[in-house]
């Protein structure tokens, strides 16, 4: 059984930084784009970021210079480094994979769970 299971939101302050994490298990997505979107209540769910099997990284503007994704093909994890969160990047992160680099959520193949990032003002 495929799983990609999401860990690190939780709640902080303006300027503060979180670090999330995505522990895939039932296959290698090695060749995999791995991704992060993100959904806020009420909108639609989003870009954040990327990282292709030869390890190229895409972000959306928003979050450019703010955030870093990372993988680790060893473990079959990846990661999302937020500094400098703002009020605005409040929302469900999901991390998701796919055969090829989309910025459209409905490629990705696999999802997991979402876990909840709140920024306080």
């Amino acid at each position: 059984q495929v799983q990609l299971v999401e860990s690190g939101g939780g709640l902080v302050q303006a300027g503060g930084s979180l670090r999330l994490s995505c522990a895939a298990s039932g296959r290698t997505f090695s060749r995999h784009t791995m991704a992060w979107f993100r959904q806020a209540p009420g909108k639609e769910r989003e870009f954040v970021a990327a990282s292709t099997s030869v390890g190229n990284t895409y972000y959306t503007d928003s979050v450019k210079d703010r955030v870093t994704i990372s993988r680790d093909k060893g473990t079959n994890t990846i990661y999302l480094q937020m500094n400098s969160l703002k009020p605005e990047d409040t929302a469900v992160y999901y991390c998701a994979a796919a055969t090829y680099l989309s910025y459209r959520w409905t490629v990705y193949e696999y999802w997991g769970q979402g876990t909840q990032v709140t920024v306080s003002s």
